[in-house]
């Protein structure tokens, strides 16, 4: 009782979901049932104690019929009625209990698998996205997690009804042969009909799992597209195909629908046949004295009670068919492999190691602040994420990256995400509260969990990304809540919260990427300074163009073709004997600070429009 207790109080979501197989549906299911095997117990042990009484009601109101018949108001029919208040008591306190346990076991599995989807799909980069449409991960946690959910709230009643009909059988057979018979026999034929039904069912619930996982895809392109599709008028196209689809799903909706109606409508009538029969043949038997008038209202009852078991098999049946279809589309999800590999014993480098990428040449000294630099933004952006090894297309760069002579892929995936952080340019924000935007390592340094990260330290890593607007647009500061995306701010504040975020997470190399091509030049001098101050004996790698970022950072790399071409400070590189390098880089951060230029112009304009407007 105490591991019950332990599940019960044990907080969701999960700081760990556990590490599932991945070979087949059943299996999962097996695994996710052991994972919370004691809370499983417990609505269990609730489930046959409320099924149990249910179908002791009928056995104790014959006892009473048969005695206040015989004796009247005598003490044992008193008796009898003490004991009918006690059974309906422990009845109602265990449909609570457990209906209180069900939901919570619908709760844990569906979380339990809601995160383990998420997790994964973290780790997997772009590979995801390559192997299965974006609606299909999307409807995994969307719906999928939740049919997992149903089974483990249909199993306890499925246990207590399978124990309660065994006990009726039993007391059946005891007080007539002929009728529990009958009874026990009749209820297996109507499930059998039943489950003729069933088959065509989990067929059309699997198209419409397939119809709907389309059209999610579909709406996810067409809205992720949008503006693309504006441009090119598009829009009428697209809708047409999701219009289309989405008849699709309805129709497949409406085939599943005429299956399921049948499906209740045969629950209700073939019940309701049988107990009919019931009564009809216990009425001649009690005419023939046969049995007894208390032994026809406890047959009766036991027949009318033998439907809950019927219906619980029934529905736990549909909910393991759902299931099934459903863990079958989350398997293909996680059995998508991670970016990078695990080492069973991972390497452990000098704690001053330089960070190689062979590929590029781009060698950063460890320590300091370099910047890389090229004509071609995406160029240096790809060398920057292969440092990291993020995305699909870099899973073989753990091999050709090494951080203090050691490969990456040596180090394994969680070390290289707790040691290497990499902030790309355009910045994810989630829904919630400010604080926890922020912080989102635990104090183990692994990213996912929110974090301890005191009020003085995000407020000074507001300070350097000055991003102080931020806590001033917001009324609740730290608490104020941020609309989904950050929607509620503006794209320099997007931007510089995210590098607050990247900066709180002081990872031994951090790597980002344009961390100011949304901010005017007055803020990205602040922040250029304040950045480099901070990160003074960490290395750090900038992606930028800026002529205020370069001329703040330790060594600038120029590449060109995906290779380093030069190297040096960036006065050094401007200087007129630079050679042709030095006039490459100069036309570079010529053409960057022009556009730096005209964003200023633009950002005065805006500001003389919006004081004239107030």
């Amino acid at each position: 009782m105490a591991d019950v207790a332990l599940t019960l109080v044990r907080p969701l979501p999960y700081a760990d979901p556990g590490t599932p197989p991945l070979t087949t549906p059943v299996a999962y299911l097996w695994w996710v049932a052991r994972r919370q095997g004691g809370l499983l117990l417990a609505a269990s042990l609730t489930g046959i104690g409320s099924a149990v009484s249910l179908a002791a009601l009928p056995y104790v109101l014959g006892r009473v019929v048969d005695g206040g018949l015989d004796d009247g108001l005598s003490r044992e029919l008193w008796l009898g009625c003490l004991v009918l208040l006690g059974v309906g008591l422990v009845l109602v306190v265990s449909n609570v209990v457990g209906h209180r346990l069900e939901v919570e076991n619908w709760l844990r599995a569906a979380f339990r698998t809601s995160q383990l989807v998420g997790h994964h799909v973290s780790r997997t980069g772009d590979a995801v996205t390559a192997e299965l449409p974006t609606g299909e991960v999307v409807a995994t946690v969307a719906s999928d997690s939740l049919r997992v959910g149903e089974v483990f709230f249909t199993t306890s009643r499925l246990v207590g009804g399978v124990v309660a009909y065994v006990a009726v059988a039993f007391l059946l057979l005891d007080s007539s042969v002929t009728l529990g018979v009958a009874v026990l026999v009749g209820l297996p034929a109507v499930a059998g009909v039943l489950a003729l039904i069933v088959r065509p069912l989990q067929r059309r619930q699997a198209s419409h799992r397939e119809a709907a996982g389309r059209l999610t895809t579909l709406g996810a392109d067409t809205v992720s597209g949008l503006r693309i599709l504006r441009g090119i008028g598009g829009e009428e196209v697209f809708a047409g195909r999701y219009r289309e689809q989405s008849r699709a799903v309805r129709d497949a909706g409406v085939r599943v629908a005429h299956t399921q109606s049948l499906l209740d409508a045969m629950q209700a009538l073939l019940p309701g046949l049988f107990l009919a029969a019931v009564v009809w043949f216990g009425a001649r038997l009690a005419i023939t004295g046969e049995i007894t008038p208390g032994q026809l209202v406890t047959f009766y009852g036991y027949a009318a009670f033998l439907t809950q078991p019927l219906q619980a098999a029934t529905e736990f049946v549909h909910s393991l068919t759902r299931a099934l279809i459903g863990v079958k589309k989350i398997l293909r999800v996680l059995q998508v492999p991670a970016t990078g590999a695990e080492a069973p014993e991972p390497a452990t480098p000098g704690p001053e190691g330089d960070l190689v990428d062979h590929d590029s040449g781009v060698a950063v000294p460890a320590g300091r602040t370099v910047a890389l630099v090229s004509a071609d933004p995406d160029e240096t952006a790809a060398i920057a994420r292969r440092l990291g090894v993020l995305g699909g297309e870099n899973a073989g760069a753990g091999r050709r990256v090494t951080l203090g002579g050691v490969a990456l892929a040596d180090l394994g995936l969680a070390q290289v995400r707790r040691r290497v952080v990499v902030a790309e340019s355009t910045p994810h924000l989630f829904t919630g509260v400010l604080r926890d935007e922020l912080d989102v390592r635990d104090g183990n340094g692994t990213v996912g969990a929110l974090g301890t990260v005191g009020a003085a330290r995000v407020l000074a890593a507001l300070e350097v990304a000055d991003a102080h607007d931020v806590l001033e647009s917001l009324p609740e500061g730290l608490d104020g809540e941020i609309a989904e995306k950050g929607r509620s701010l503006s794209g320099g504040q997007r931007q510089r919260v995210a590098l607050a975020r990247a900066l709180l997470t002081e990872p031994e190399v951090l790597v980002l990427v344009e961390p100011t091509s949304a901010v005017d030049a007055h803020t990205e001098a602040r922040i250029a300074e304040r950045l480099v101050r901070l990160r003074a004996g960490r290395t750090t790698v900038v992606v930028t163009a800026s002529p205020l970022v370069l001329d703040r950072v330790d060594e600038v790399l120029l590449v060109a073709d995906g290779v380093v071409r030069a190297r040096g400070t960036h006065r050094a590189l401007l200087a007129a004997d630079a050679g042709p390098q030095g006039a490459a880089y100069r036309a570079v951060v010529s053409r960057a600070a022009a556009d730096e230029d005209t964003h200023d112009d633009r950002t005065e304009e805006v500001g003389t429009r919006e004081a004239a407007r107030r």
